[in-house]
């Protein structure tokens, strides 16, 4: 916990152990971010020169730490973020929606995040390229929009 007059120029920590990360944060400063509207918030952060929330770092810490992804799921009705551990092939991670499509898969029609939003839409990452068929090999990378093709 760091005061805020450390944001800018966090201290550096001379601290390694196996397993272990730091994650430092302006405790009070987080506070009064989690009691902000997303846009006021963001306004703050910039203001405090602030990438993201502490919350967010201590997150995407404890994923790499525990050696963990997300992958997500998009339909008409939901978007879903699905985590599983880094390395898994595809089947595996059809596996973890539900044992049927696991069973019955096919292959899966996979788009990064980042080409999926420089798109900005589904019918326009087709369009570019950035949409692909993968078969059951394939490993999962973090952020990948997956939607698997299936027969049980």
């Amino acid at each position: 916990n760091i005061g805020e007059d450390q944001l800018a120029s966090p201290p550096a920590v001379a601290y390694s152990s196996p397993n272990t990360a730091l994650v430092t944060l302006a405790g009070k400063v987080e506070a009064e971010l989690a009691q902000l509207d997303d846009e006021d918030a963001s306004a703050f952060m910039q203001d405090l020169g602030i990438a993201e929330p502490a919350r967010d770092r201590v997150i995407a810490a404890s994923y790499r730490m525990l050696g963990l992804i997300s992958f997500l799921t998009a339909g008409e009705d939901e978007v879903r973020a699905w985590t599983i551990r880094a390395g898994i092939p595809a089947v595996e991670a059809a596996g973890a929606i539900h044992s049927d499509i696991q069973r019955g898969f096919i292959r899966a029609e996979i788009v990064a995040f980042d080409d999926l939003m420089t798109a900005g839409d589904m019918a326009a990452a087709k369009k570019a390229g950035t949409v692909r068929l993968e078969g059951k090999t394939y490993i999962v990378k973090d952020g990948d929009i997956i939607h698997f093709l299936f027969n049980v």
